[in-house]
């Protein structure tokens, strides 16, 4: 995110997200909420990405999206286990710096993986 403003929301968000129990429904709406920020940056990979984020949690009141992967010697994916809030976490927390080329192409995966998940 590139404003105060939008990055103040987003750490308002994954302070809710790292509370103990998960509410969803307050989630959703600071998701949405902020994409509207995502969209006055003209940045449309941020913008899907919250999007299908708020649809993923809303369908499944869960993130257990399978977007990260870890590679062996001979270029076999595997997936990486992780719980639901982590993965929620860990997603935020990339929105926070979403210009870096390597968060940039973590937030494609994250965007295929939802995106297959939902449709």
């Amino acid at each position: 995110m590139k404003t105060l403003i939008a990055n103040e929301k987003l750490d308002s968000i994954i302070s809710l997200a790292g509370k103990k129990t998960l509410d969803t429904k307050k989630i959703i709406s600071e998701l949405q909420a902020l994409r509207e920020h995502a969209l006055l940056e003209k940045d449309p990979l941020v913008v899907k990405v919250l999007r299908l984020s708020y649809e993923f949690l809303k369908e499944n009141e869960t993130f257990n999206v399978q977007a990260q992967y870890e590679e062996d010697e001979e270029g076999n994916e595997y997936p990486i286990e992780i719980d639901d809030k982590e993965n929620l976490l860990y997603l935020l927390n990339l929105l926070k710096n979403a210009e870096h080329k390597v968060n940039r192409e973590e937030l494609k995966d994250y965007r295929n993986s939802l995106k297959s998940e939902l449709y």
